[in-house]
C-alpha cells in the first residue's frame, strides 16, 4: 500500500514575523480587547482582527473584501493563528465599528506603551497634518466622528471631499506616538493644543516643545498655544517678513552652527563641501487683528542655509533663462499672426511673467514702428536681482523657548527634525496605501485611519530598531545593487523582507523561514527574529 503525502505548500512570509513581534510588544490586541471585548463564543477578538489589518498594511495593503485572499496566500495563520476565512469583510467591518468609539483610549494606551517599551525619548515632538481625499457622496454621516467635507486638500483634488489626520512624531526615530483624525474642513493647527494635551498624558511630561510648520504662526494659533502653556518652534511665514529684510542681513556676521545634515552625513561629504548654516537672533512682534489685542513678543532666529541659497540661485537662473527665451521669441514674432497688436503683446508678456515668475524683475516697453507694428524691448532689472540674490538662503524661526533653554543654534537644530514628518506622510500615503479611501461610513473611515497609523507606528519602530542595532554609524551595505553604505529606511527593510517564505512544519520537521539572500538574514538578526522559528502564537 502506497501512501501519498500531501505536498508542503510554502507561503509568503515577508515581514509578518517582525510585524507580529512589534505588535506583541505594543500589546495592541490586549489593549483593544480590554476596551472592546467580544462574546466568549467569538472565533476572533477585535484585537486579533486589527492586528491582522495592521500586518496587511505592512505587507500587501488590500481592500476589506480582499483581506481574506491575502491571508490565504500569506502565512497569516502560521504567524497570527488566524484562519484566513475568518477575515471576511463583514468581520472586519464589525471590528472597525467596535473600536471607533474607543479610538482616543486606544491611541493613548498604545502610544504610552510604545514610549515605555521601546524607551522612546519624548523631549521633542514634531506635529503636522495631512489630508486624504474621499470618493463618494458621504451625505449621511454619523455625528461624533470626523466629518467628510470639502477643504484645502494637499493633493489639490478640490473636487473631492476629504478627512484630515494629524501626526505627532518624536525626534527620536521619527516615531508617531500619537495621531488623531479631524473634519475635512477643520483648521490645521487649531487642533494643536488638544493634541499637545493628549501627548502630555502619553509622555507623562509637560516640558517638551512642539515643532511645526509655518501654518502654526498666526495670531489666533499663537494666542491659544501661549494660553495653554505650549512651547513651540516654527518657521515664520514669508508674508510676515517685510520686504528687503533678508537682503539687509549679512551671513558673515551670523554664528556658524555645528550641524551636519543627513544627506551630507550619509554621503560622507568632505567638511569644506558640506552645507553650512548660520544664525542671528532678534525679536518678532506679532500683532492681533484689533488694536486692543496684546502684541506677542517671540524670539526670532534668522537662519542662513548655504544649500538653500545655492538652490534658490539655480532655480532663479533657470527661470530667467526660460523667460528670456520666451521674451526673445515674442520680440521676434511681435506684429505677426499671433500677436498683431500692442495689446496682444502686452497680454503675452503678462502670461510669461506670471508663468516664469519674473514679474518683480521684468521691465518691458511696447511701442510701434512707423508701420504701426508693435515693437518689444525688455530687460531684467539688475538692482532687483541683486536684492533677491542677497536674500537667498535666509528664513526665520520663531519660538517660545528662552535663551536659557536653547540658544539660537539649538533652536535651529531642534527645528531641523521637522523634515521627518513629511517623510512619514509620504510613507503614510505610499507603502501603507492610505489614499484614496473608498469607505462609505465616516465611523469606519476614522477607525481605518487609526489602523493605518498603527501600521506606521510599527513601520517606524522597525526602522528605529535596525538603526539602533547598527550604532554608532547606523549605516549598512547590501540594501542597494551598488552595495553603497546607507542608513536603512523602513521602506528598504520591508522591500528586502517581502519575498521571505515559510515552509510549514511537518510531523518530523518544524516550520522554517526560507532565506534567499544574505541581507535578509542580517535584517532578521538586527530585528532579533529567530530565523529557525517564526513567532507563531503558542497553542
Amino acid at each position: 500500500m502506497v501512501v501519498e503525502l500531501a505536498p508542503v505548500v510554502e507561503r509568503r512570509l515577508g515581514a509578518l514575523p517582525a510585524s507580529a513581534e512589534f505588535l506583541r510588544r505594543l500589546d495592541v490586541a490586549g489593549i483593544i480587547d480590554e476596551l472592546c471585548p467580544v462574546r466568549d463564543v467569538a472565533h476572533l477578538t477585535h484585537g486579533q482582527v486589527i492586528e491582522a489589518l495592521v500586518a496587511n498594511r505592512l505587507s500587501a495593503p488590500s481592500s476589506m473584501v480582499r483581506v481574506a485572499d491575502w491571508a490565504r496566500k500569506w502565512a497569516v495563520e502560521e504567524v497570527f493563528g488566524i484562519e484566513p476565512d475568518l477575515l471576511n469583510d463583514d468581520r472586519i467591518a464589525r471590528a472597525l465599528d467596535a473600536i471607533a468609539p474607543r479610538l482616543e483610549e486606544i491611541t493613548g494606551s498604545v502610544g504610552a506603551q510604545a514610549v515605555a517599551e521601546f524607551g522612546i525619548d519624548t523631549a521633542q515632538i514634531h506635529w503636522d497634518m495631512t489630508s486624504m481625499s474621499m470618493f463618494g457622496a458621504h451625505d449621511d454621516q454619523e455625528e461624533g466622528y470626523p466629518q467628510v467635507r470639502y477643504g484645502h486638500p494637499k493633493d489639490r483634488r478640490v473636487d473631492l471631499k476629504q478627512v484630515q489626520a494629524g501626526l505627532a512624531l518624536t525626534r527620536d526615530g521619527g516615531v508617531p506616538v500619537f495621531h488623531r483624525a479631524y473634519d475635512g474642513g477643520a483648521g490645521e493647527v487649531a487642533q494643536a493644543v488638544g493634541a499637545m494635551n493628549a501627548l502630555r498624558k502619553i509622555a507623562d511630561r509637560k516640558d517638551f516643545p512642539l515643532v511645526a510648520d509655518s501654518k502654526l504662526v498666526s495670531y489666533p494659533n499663537i494666542t491659544a498655544l501661549l494660553d495653554a502653556g505650549v512651547g513651540f518652534v516654527a518657521p515664520l511665514p514669508a508674508a510676515q517678513v517685510r520686504a528687503g529684510f533678508y537682503a539687509a542681513l549679512d551671513p558673515g556676521a551670523a554664528e556658524l552652527v555645528d550641524y551636519v545634515n543627513d544627506r551630507d552625513r550619509e554621503r560622507n561629504t568632505p567638511a569644506d563641501q558640506r552645507e553650512s548654516y548660520r544664525v542671528l537672533e532678534d525679536v518678532n512682534h506679532l500683532a492681533g487683528p484689533r488694536k486692543r489685542d496684546p502684541v506677542h513678543r517671540l524670539r526670532r532666529i534668522q537662519v542662513h542655509s548655504s544649500g538653500n541659497a545655492a538652490g534658490q540661485r539655480k532655480a532663479r537662473d533657470k527661470r530667467l533663462a526660460r523667460a528670456a527665451e520666451d521674451l526673445d521669441k515674442l520680440q521676434r514674432s511681435a506684429g505677426g499672426r499671433h500677436c498683431p497688436t500692442t495689446d496682444s503683446v502686452q497680454a503675452r508678456i503678462a502670461v510669461i511673467a506670471k508663468s516664469r515668475r519674473v514679474t518683480g524683475c521684468l521691465r518691458t516697453a511696447v511701442t510701434t514702428d512707423p508701420a504701426g507694428k508693435p515693437v518689444l524691448a525688455w530687460h531684467f532689472d539688475q538692482d532687483t536681482l541683486d536684492t533677491e540674490t542677497a536674500a537667498d538662503g535666509w528664513y526665520c524661526l520663531v519660538t517660545t523657548l528662552t535663551p536659557q533653554e536653547a540658544d539660537a543654534a539649538e533652536v535651529f537644530r531642534r527645528y531641523k527634525g521637522q523634515g521627518v514628518v513629511e517623510r512619514r506622510y509620504s510613507e503614510f500615503k505610499g507603502p501603507l496605501a492610505v489614499a484614496p479611501l473608498f469607505l462609505e461610513h465616516n465611523r469606519r473611515i476614522t477607525a481605518l485611519i487609526t489602523v493605518i497609523c498603527l501600521a506606521l507606528l510599527v513601520y517606524c519602530l522597525i526602522e528605529r530598531q535596525v538603526r539602533q542595532a547598527l550604532e554608532p554609524a547606523q549605516t549598512m551595505t547590501g540594501l542597494y545593487p551598488d552595495n553603497r553604505r546607507v542608513r536603512p529606511t523602513g521602506r528598504m527593510i520591508l522591500y528586502h523582507l517581502e519575498d521571505l517564505t515559510l515552509r510549514p512544519g511537518t510531523t518530523t520537521d518544524p516550520p522554517a523561514i526560507l532565506i534567499s539572500r544574505g541581507i535578509q538574514a542580517h535584517l532578521l538578526e538586527l530585528l532579533d527574529i529567530d530565523e529557525t522559528r517564526p513567532r507563531w502564537p503558542e497553542t
